[in-house]
């Protein structure tokens, strides 16, 4: 299976595209930008879910829904919300169809034309600030701390299976405050609470900082982002929180009588992670033999592969792992074993190897009678012979250790291609030799942040939360300058 991987080295766009399907994640629909996330692909969503799920809520967090379809004048409410969108909305303009009475299949029925378009979501801030109007009269019923599981659509003109498609899944935190210091609160609460999902469940070293004012969320007073980099040297943004300000408010007349009796516009924040985690996490871990998965993400943490001549030998290893297979499962394991009789065991190994699957343990007669069982981690590729006895302690501890060194091993990675650079020259240079993470100072104009975009592609990804004062002068213009800003090529 391997073989048929592009490597990295040779075309890693191509090998991204590759290792989606080979590793059973995705596949093209007939729908042109969006794809077909198969069950493997899903499964590894539904862990990013579950975990996810339970961080909002320990956090304050309900679950709700809102319509897919939003009134097209709702858009026009936020100004700089509907410019930001505008290009990438899909639009439903009708409600029926009929037979063509010439014969020629199914049409529009031109008499059913809506009174008004419905914009197919490409985010909910609209029609849920127009919720929110009907929840919200008195500071008591403040805050509201909501969250909705849903799919968007922004109409993509060059897509990739996960990192941008015409439609997504994601969530999208919404929620209404009392006052301006407790919506930045929330605002800087989520970006940690995503900074940490991507590090400790993904594995995944990032970067929380503030978007630059012309990078930051349509209708947002502020955005703070998440920052990963990728093996190729490119940044992927992994998560945003975006403090809104009244903006939203004020549009849709939300607002409520406060403590001292007078009536205020409500405080807001957004925020929102998308399966495009699971392109972040192919990206960041995976090899040329295919997926790494962190145990915590992966929906088979352990396979276990039989090596037999015959049924008797079968029936006997069955017999054996069937114990096995009840201790690892008690210790909350996520294990598999795979005694098909239809494919061979090299070639399980290496679809196992493919997808990604931290363990895999592999156990003939001659293990049987010596009490052993051949461990692989898929990490390394690192092979060992292991007793029987207590393996599944050894296991426990293996998905522990493999969890910390493929973070250890991206953060690595991270250090060695985050560069300081003080001139232009030096700036374009590493652009073109070994693209990364670059720190440069900036001098906080959109015009030099445009032109710098224009002629090398780099974009600030974010201005660094853990950034300290130092003064210096801009790369491009030698205006002075207070903190280093973080630049990159991105998706």
């Amino acid at each position: 299976m391997a073989k048929e991987l592009t490597t990295k080295e040779e075309n890693y766009s191509q090998w991204y595209n590759d290792l989606v399907s080979k590793a059973d994640l995705a596949e093209n629909s007939a729908v042109r930008g969006c794809m077909v996330i198969k069950p493997y692909g899903y499964a590894i969503w539904e862990k990013m879910q579950a975990a996810l799920d339970q961080m909002f809520k320990d956090t304050g967090h309900e679950n709700a829904y809102f319509p897919l379809f939003i009134p097209k004048s709702f858009f026009s409410k936020e100004a700089s919300h509907v410019e930001g969108f505008a290009k990438e909305c899909a639009v439903v303009t009708h409600y029926r169809l009929k037979n063509d009475p010439n014969g020629k299949g199914i049409i529009v029925d031109p008499d059913a034309k809506l009174e008004e378009e419905l914009i197919v979501r490409p985010t909910s801030e609209t029609i849920i600030w127009s919720t929110y109007k009907n929840w919200v009269q008195s500071y008591r019923d403040l805050p509201i701390l909501v969250n909705q599981w849903a799919n968007v659509v922004r109409w993509e003109m060059r897509t990739r299976m996960f990192l941008r498609t015409s439609e997504f899944l994601w969530q999208e935190g919404h929620t209404a405050h009392e006052s301006k210091e407790e919506a930045l609160v929330e605002t800087e609460k989520m970006i940690n609470v995503y900074a940490d999902f991507v590090e400790n469940y993904m594995a995944v070293p990032v970067i929380k900082g503030a978007k630059s004012e012309h990078e930051r969320f349509a209708g947002a007073l502020e955005t703070y982002s998440i920052e990963a980099l990728m093996q190729d040297g490119k940044a992927l943004q992994s998560g945003t929180s975006h403090f809104l300000g009244q903006n939203f408010a004020k549009a849709f007349e939300v607002q409520f009588t406060s403590r001292e009796g007078k009536l205020e516009y409500v405080w807001a924040t957004s925020w929102g992670v998308s399966t495009r985690l699971i392109g972040a996490l192919i990206m960041a871990h995976s090899d040329n033999n295919g997926l790494v998965l962190p145990p915590k993400l992966a929906p088979i943490q352990v396979v276990i592969v039989p090596i037999y001549k015959n049924f008797d030998q079968l029936a006997q290893i069955s017999e054996k792992v069937k114990v096995l297979v009840e201790k690892l499962k008690r210790r909350g394991i996520r294990v598999k074993y795979d005694d098909r009789d239809s494919q061979r065991p090299g070639w399980k190994f290496a679809e196992y190897e493919m997808k990604g699957v931290p363990v895999r343990l592999a156990i003939g007669p001659r293990d049987l009678e010596n009490g052993s069982v051949e461990v692989a981690r898929r990490d390394t590729l690192e092979k060992k012979v292991e007793q029987l006895e207590g393996i599944e302690q050894h296991i426990d501890d293996l998905l522990v250790e493999i969890q910390d060194n493929i973070y250890n091993k991206a953060l690595k990675f991270r250090e060695e291609n985050t560069t300081k650079v003080d001139t232009y020259e030096e700036f374009k240079e590493r652009l073109n030799t070994k693209p990364g993470f670059i720190l440069a100072h900036w001098d906080g104009t959109m015009e030099t942040e445009a032109i710098i975009k224009e002629e090398t592609k780099a974009t600030i990804r974010c201005i660094p939360l853990d950034s300290v004062e130092e003064e210096g002068k801009c790369i491009l213009t030698g205006k002075p300058s207070h903190r280093r800003v973080l630049f990159a090529l991105s998706y």
